[in-house]
């Protein structure tokens, strides 16, 4: 037997009124439920997608007295112009290399946004110390820590006093600077002779202190001056920078030429300045510097070739050297066999005593001695036996005393106190403490109201001595930031 249960109808209208309402219900929640998830998801998305101005820390070199860090919020790109036209903006670079005349507009420098990393820590080498910390150097982050150094308005009044010098020495080279800016020639030059020369002169004085065509006051004297050497060096179908015709003089003047450039254009390259055929002319300027090296590893007048070297000209070019290894315009395997033949001439020559010579016989200018040095330390040999003699010499022989120049030979020439100042300051210790409170305070002295200086500076600079020796003094008070010093003995 069994049995059968029936609802109603009545009941089972009911069920299936319930079963309709509870799927009505599970629809209207899962709907909820997706709208709540999409609803959280569009406020995240919104809230990444929202960004805060970058803000960044730029830098202008500038005088003491005008240092300023200056922060300014930007989008993609930070763009400088002059305040006002000036002549060096319309200023055009001629080539007369072809049929017809090519000009081309110097145009107002843009600078992208620059660069905050520091670079890969490049150097002169071991025997110019290390990179160590440069505080907020903005662009300046991927020049050569040795060239980036002087570019920190604090860094460099700190290491100014750390290694011996002093505020009334940085005063001294920002009055020269002015003047220099005050007898600059209508067509960027200086001078009436030798022009090329005393250009680079110049702009090296400037460049020590890290002006550039960016900054605020000295940006058209360095442009206008870069506009003079570019052009020369493009009127110039060989390649040599100067505006002498034989003699000694062109060897010289394309040397320090080559230097000036070099090293503008290592700073040009890293802050985004575009600089008409500043690579073109600095690239071929080197070359024909390096091809113009003797077999034994000097330089001779005329870049001739014999089994000699004039040192006094080859100091130039090894320094010129130096400055092109850092544009990256060239391998660094470019530079080895000549900086090798270089060092190894210097080292022959180099007399018992540790004096180096204007040749081979070491008797004859031995003050020219620190130039020797130098070499050696720029080229990462500070440590090199050839130092060591030549320091002893400078500290046995050196003598300075600006109101006993009475010939331009005399042991104070300031030809020679250029390189000593910055072969002593490299080597540092007790011998760069007697050198510089030998030398420092009656340079300063000697300085004229004008800002110039007028002393000795070797035969070479008879001619021009007002010029030449206000730059040689520049750079020498500028040692003590323009280069690292060398922890090597």
């Amino acid at each position: 037997m069994s049995l059968h249960v029936q609802l109603s109808p009545e009941a089972q209208e009911n069920l299936r009124r319930q079963r309709r309402n509870s799927t009505i219900s599970s629809v209207l929640v899962s709907f909820l439920v997706v709208a709540s998830i999409f609803l959280i998801m569009g406020f995240f998305f919104i809230n990444i997608q929202v960004k805060e101005t970058p803000t960044i820390v730029t830098y202008e070199a500038s005088t003491p007295d005008e240092n300023q860090i200056e922060e300014k919020k930007v989008n993609t790109q930070v763009q400088r112009k002059p305040s006002a036209p000036s002549s060096s903006m319309t200023k055009v670079i001629a080539a007369s290399n072809s049929t017809s005349p090519v000009s081309i507009p110097v145009p107002d420098v843009d600078v992208t946004t620059p660069s905050m990393d520091f670079g890969d820590g490049e150097d002169f080498g071991g025997g110019w110390g290390s990179a160590g910390d440069f505080g907020s150097g903005g662009g300046f982050g991927k020049i050569p820590s040795t060239m980036r150094k002087r570019c920190d308005p604090q860094d460099r009044m700190r290491r100014l006093k750390e290694a011996g010098g002093t505020e009334k020495g940085e005063k001294a080279v920002v009055a020269a600077l002015d003047y220099l800016q005050k007898t600059q020639n209508a067509d960027g030059s200086w001078d009436v002779m030798h022009q090329a020369g005393m250009t680079g002169l110049a702009l090296l004085a400037y460049l020590g202190h890290c002006e550039t065509p960016q900054s605020k006051k000295y940006g058209d004297t360095v442009t206008k001056a870069l506009t003079y050497l570019v052009n020369t060096g493009l009127k110039n179908p060989q390649g040599m920078i100067t505006a002498t015709a034989g003699g000694h003089g062109p060897a010289y003047e394309h040397g320090i030429a080559t230097y000036a450039l070099a090293e503008a254009y290592t700073f040009c390259s890293k802050l985004n300045i575009k600089f008409p055929d500043l690579d073109k002319v600095t690239k071929k300027a080197g070359d024909v510097l390096m091809e113009g090296q003797t077999p034994v590893g000097g330089w001779l007048y005329g870049y001739a070739k014999g089994a000699n070297g004039d040192n006094s000209v080859g100091f130039w070019q090894i320094q010129a050297m130096k400055a092109c290894k850092h544009t990256g315009l060239w391998k660094d395997s470019d530079f080895k066999k000549h900086s090798k033949l270089a060092l190894e001439w210097l080292e022959k020559v180099q007399g018992a005593d540790g004096a180096i010579g204007y040749n081979s016989n070491s008797t004859q200018h031995p003050g020219l001695t620190g130039g020797g040095v130098l070499a050696f330390q720029m080229w990462d040999e500070g440590d090199h036996k050839a130092v060591k003699k030549g320091v002893e010499w400078i500290e046995k022989n050196g003598k300075f005393d600006p109101k006993a120049l009475n010939n331009d030979r005399h042991p104070s020439s300031l030809y020679y106190q250029y390189y000593h100042m910055q072969a002593m300051m490299n080597y540092g210790g007790k011998e760069w403490d007697k050198y510089n409170d030998m030398v420092r305070d009656p340079l300063i002295a000697a300085q004229a109201k004008d800002g110039s200086w007028n002393l000795p500076c070797g035969s070479h600079g008879q001619a021009t001595q007002m010029h030449m020796s206000t730059c040689l003094a520049t750079l020498m008070l500028e040692v003590y930031y323009r280069f690292l010093p060398s922890s090597a003995k």
